[in-house]
């Protein structure tokens, strides 16, 4: 008797799937009620919906605050009326995701009735490249590949789906992928820098330098967009950095600093490169 008396009070709380793991990547719980720590709050958490939309990209839609106590989780009444939405970026903290036991316990649907709205298009091409390119810009390509192969199955050709998904296989180091998508798309549209500029990148995961070099050097001429140009410079820097080809190390690194901005980042890494030649 004392030892059932002993376990419920240390499951108090806790035994009731009241426990909360904040161990998820908000890109790896769309469409899941999931709560947030609160900063300097170890008691309070609040607690939402997570979706894409489609245009704004992810999106944490606030519902409420919530404590634990004995009995579960209980609410705590918002400060204001209305529709509170933040858009979440890389830097975004991790997420716990709501069981459906405590989905229950604070008396939520299991998905919001507004979420029809954002599904209304979830069919089409459009839609699926969209969400792709939102999964890539938050750096989770492995998530875009479902949505962006769907795209590429019926339509290889669809506005934006070549780039995006050659984008996601070279995120994922899937190269021999990335450089089928990219040999088809090239030879349909020539003249697009940005295929060139992941062919180039394709081709130096691929070990490939040489290849990549004059795959770099077209797109460089294709466009004006002097980021772009400065972006691919970078990277056959870096790869003669690597190589240890003082030569071609200096030929790109003045093409870089030709084309980027003076305050860019990439000074930084060319400051690096120098500084650390011969310890690679």
């Amino acid at each position: 008797m004392k030892k059932i008396l002993l376990l419920a009070v240390l499951c108090s709380g806790y035994c009731f799937g009241q426990d909360l793991n904040f161990d998820t990547r908000f890109f790896d719980a769309v469409d899941k009620w999931v709560a947030f720590e609160k900063n300097g709050d170890q008691k309070e958490y609040g607690y939402g919906f997570i979706y894409i939309d489609e245009d704004a990209g992810f999106t944490f839609d606030y519902t409420s605050d919530f404590k634990i106590t004995d009995e579960g989780f209980e609410n705590i009444p918002r400060e204001f009326q209305g529709m509170f939405k933040s858009r979440l970026t890389a830097n975004t903290a991790n997420v716990h995701i709501l069981t459906d036991k405590q989905i229950a316990n604070l008396q939520l649907p299991a998905q919001p009735e507004w979420l029809e709205v954002y599904k209304r298009n979830e069919n089409e091409l459009s839609y699926l490249v969209k969400i792709g390119s939102s999964y890539n810009h938050v750096g989770a390509s492995i998530n875009a590949l479902k949505p962006l192969s769907q795209v590429y199955a019926v339509n290889p050709h669809y506005e934006g789906v070549e780039f995006e998904l050659a984008y996601a296989y070279n995120a994922t180091e899937n190269y021999e992928k990335a450089f089928e998508v990219l040999t088809k798309a090239i030879s349909k549209d020539p003249k697009n820098s940005l295929f060139c500029k992941e062919l180039g990148f394709t081709l130096l995961g691929m070990g490939e330098i040489e290849k990549a070099e004059e795959t770099y050097k077209k797109g460089i001429a294709l466009t004006k967009d002097n980021q772009q140009k400065s972006e691919m410079a970078l990277n056959m820097t870096h790869s003669y950095f690597l190589s240890k080809n003082k030569s071609k190390f200096d030929e790109w690194e003045k093409v870089t600093r030709k084309y980027m901005e003076k305050d860019s980042q990439f000074n930084q890494y060319l400051d690096y490169f120098k500084e650390n030649w011969g310890k690679q």
